[in-house]
């Protein structure tokens, strides 16, 4: 027996074997069931995607023995002679090459005449939009009211072309491309039928080349079965399609994020000599920049159907936002000049040095290996995989059943570091800014039970939540790993020279002068407040100019930290409220709730590790219980702002000026001095 190739050996022989096409398939099935069948029906979208085979199915429906259903038997002799493509009364028609009206009307001649053999006479006319105008204006009387017992299918892939007049008396149905996902299930298990050895990663290849067609991905994939001598494999897969190695566009990727221009010529210069097609390589990297940005902003959203969220998530880490958004655009706009340029690989490279040329230099170069994440990721699945116990391939071409393709399929994986799930209820009472620390007689202190006890009323601040800071400049920040000491033992005493603490949420949130540790005590003690005795070990990096860190002085803290951009705006918006345990306990202003995320959070904890050794940080979107550094910026802003305009209003010559010259004082241009 002859082959028979996959695209015509698993075309779907009943609605519930279609891949895809929901929306058609409901509306078709619905009123098959209830009779409410119209007498015209066209099918649009790209090659591929099921117009014909639903038209084919549909006529099944239409004059299966068994009667008019969704679900023909399939065994009677009009559902065999449909699908064998012999049946009587199913006209097929190919537009394409019957374009003239003479054809037309020698095809409408007949349409008065009874079915022969079936309960409908239908005539399925693909491509329709090659008929000519005279052929239209022949269809349309006979379209608009045929006899009972005609059905016309029509399948286009361009409705554009189609006269209005046409579309007017028609059901249309616009069928989707297939997602490659969709595409990559079905691939799976149509190989593990026809029991072919085959690696996932060179399915995603099948999936994408494809470009949205089933009928071109099991084109391809015959070829791939042919070309890997019955293996599908990734390497086989790229050199069939000419595309370049995922491996190769992420080690661009990563040279790309390094700015490296050197680097970047030398990995150009590898890829050139496979002879690559620069346009796809283009696209390769426009589909990883776009998963990074999405990784910045909706880390849960990348799933690892692709074996690549690790690598995803570490270059959204490693670059900035705007990088990453200038790097798109410019390859975007870069496909356009390859035609141009004399030569493709002249034009690529045009194109990456301009990435680097509009780039700002990073202040740290990422260390990234996105190679080795990738590969990490895809090891187990570039297993070949076989499944020898599946039925044979033509009894399940023949017995087929459902195959459902869901979306919700792609596996995902959770952020590995849980965020904080309940609000910390660390209280103060409410204090009052002193000048000068007043020292307490040691029996009226109270004892600690236990460095996480808190109180249970708060004041509430009266200042109003600050606003969204604005991410005009976004420095690259690389996470680097700092090695420093464990948390001291609680039982460290406060007055200890080595060894710097981080008191808890015990203090009054409100601003105090910087004081010493010695002196700071007391002023927490004498009003009535609990300090934690949790100890933070510190590097002596710049620690000598830094205060012990605490709710009032995290301010100052915040100013030292190598953060810019997102994560700085949502640092500064960020109130220290616990350091109990080694973690420090942040409330997070919920008016960043559209910026803050997993990675956002990471990027704050490894700029604290450059000042506190194994630092661990914990972020809760809440109504700050204390002052957030922008709080406090908005706070002494203000205050500055009245200052300044109270000694202008007392100023006896501002006040001549304003009484015996008519004078005016406009308060948006009042500037403090400090």
């Amino acid at each position: 027996m002859s082959y028979q190739v996959l695209a015509r050996k698993w075309r779907p022989r009943f609605f519930d074997e279609m891949v895809g096409q929901e929306h058609v398939l409901r509306a078709l099935i619905n009123a098959l069931n209830e009779g409410r069948l119209h007498h015209a029906y066209l099918f649009t979208g790209t090659r591929g995607v099921g117009k014909t085979t639903i038209a084919r199915i549909l006529a099944k429906c239409l004059n299966c023995e068994e009667g008019v259903s969704a679900r023909p038997c399939g065994v009677c002799g009009s559902c065999k002679e449909i699908a064998e493509g012999r049946f009587v009364d199913l006209i097929e028609v190919d537009a394409a090459s019957r374009t003239r009206v003479e054809d037309t009307r020698e095809l409408l001649d007949n349409v008065q005449y009874a079915p022969t053999r079936g309960r409908f006479k239908v005539y399925l006319i693909d491509e329709v939009h090659m008929l000519s105008s005279h052929s239209f204006n022949a269809l349309l009387k006979t379209l608009e009211e045929p006899p009972a017992h005609v059905k016309f299918l029509l399948a286009t892939t361009d409705p554009q072309k189609l006269p209005v007049t046409i579309l007017s008396r028609c059901l249309q149905f616009s069928l989707k491309n297939m997602t490659p996902e969709r595409i990559v299930e079905y691939l799976a298990r149509v190989l593990d039928a026809e029991k072919f050895q085959y690696e996932e990663p060179a399915l995603w290849s099948l999936g994408r080349a494809a470009q949205g067609s089933m009928r071109d991905a099991l084109s391809l994939t015959d070829q791939a079965i042919a070309y890997g001598e019955g293996i599908v494999g990734e390497e086989q897969v790229n050199a069939m399609l000419g595309t370049m190695d995922r491996g190769r566009l992420f080690k661009m990727a990563e040279v790309m994020a390094k700015a490296n221009a050197a680097e970047v010529m030398s990995e150009v210069a590898a890829m050139a000599e496979h002879g690559p097609d620069f346009d796809e390589v283009l696209q390769g990297l426009l589909h990883i920049w776009h998963r990074a940005a999405l990784a910045q902003v909706v880390p849960d959203a990348i799933e690892n159907s692709q074996g690549d969220r690790d690598a995803i998530l570490k270059l959204g880490m490693a670059m900035q936002p705007e990088d990453l958004q200038l790097y798109y655009q410019i390859a975007l706009q870069g496909r356009k000049d390859l035609a141009m340029a004399p030569e493709p690989r002249q034009g690529f490279e045009m194109v990456l040095l301009r990435m680097l040329a509009f780039r700002p230099a990073p202040d740290v170069v990422p260390e990234l290996d996105l190679v080795s994440a990738l590969q990490v990721a895809t090891e187990k699945k570039k297993t070949l995989t076989s499944q020898p116990d599946v039925l044979s391939a033509a009894g399940t071409a023949n017995e087929a059943e459902t195959i459902p393709v869901a979306a919700d399929t792609v596996s995902r994986l959770e952020p590995s570091v849980p965020i904080v799930s309940e609000a910390a209820t660390v209280v103060v009472e409410e204090a009052v800014q002193v000048e000068q620390p007043v020292s307490v007689e040691s029996d009226a202190i109270p004892p600690l039970a236990n460095s996480s006890d808190r109180f249970d009323d708060v004041p509430a601040f009266s200042s109003e939540p600050a606003s969204n800071v604005s991410a005009n400049s976004l420095d690259g920040v690389t996470p680097e790993d700092s090695i420093g000491v464990p948390w001291d033992n609680p039982s460290q005493e406060a007055g200890s020279e080595n060894k710097p603490i981080a008191r808890g949420m015990a203090t009054s949130l409100m601003d105090t002068p910087a004081t010493s540790v010695a002196s700071a005590i007391p002023v927490a003690e004498q009003r009535g407040t609990m300090v934690a005795t949790d100890t933070v070990s510190v590097d002596t990096v710049e620690q000598s100019e830094l205060p012990e860190l605490q709710p009032h002085t995290w301010w100052q803290w915040v100013d030292r930290l190598k953060l810019a951009g997102l994560p700085m705006a949502i640092a500064r918006n960020s109130a220290l409220v616990q350091i109990a345990d080694g973690v420090l306990r942040f409330d997070v202003d919920p008016a960043q709730g559209a910026l803050f995320n997993e990675s956002q959070r990471l990027r704050i904890q490894d700029a604290l590790s450059a000042l506190i050794a194994d630092v661990r940080i914990e972020m809760e979107l809440v109504s700050p219980r204390g002052e957030t550094p922008e709080q406090r910026r908005q706070r002494l802003h203000a205050e500055s702002f009245y200052a300044a305009k109270q000694a202008i209003e007392s100023d006896p010559v501002v006040n001549h000026i304003l009484s015996e010259m008519g004078g005016a004082v406009v308060e948006e241009t009042i500037r403090p001095v400090s």
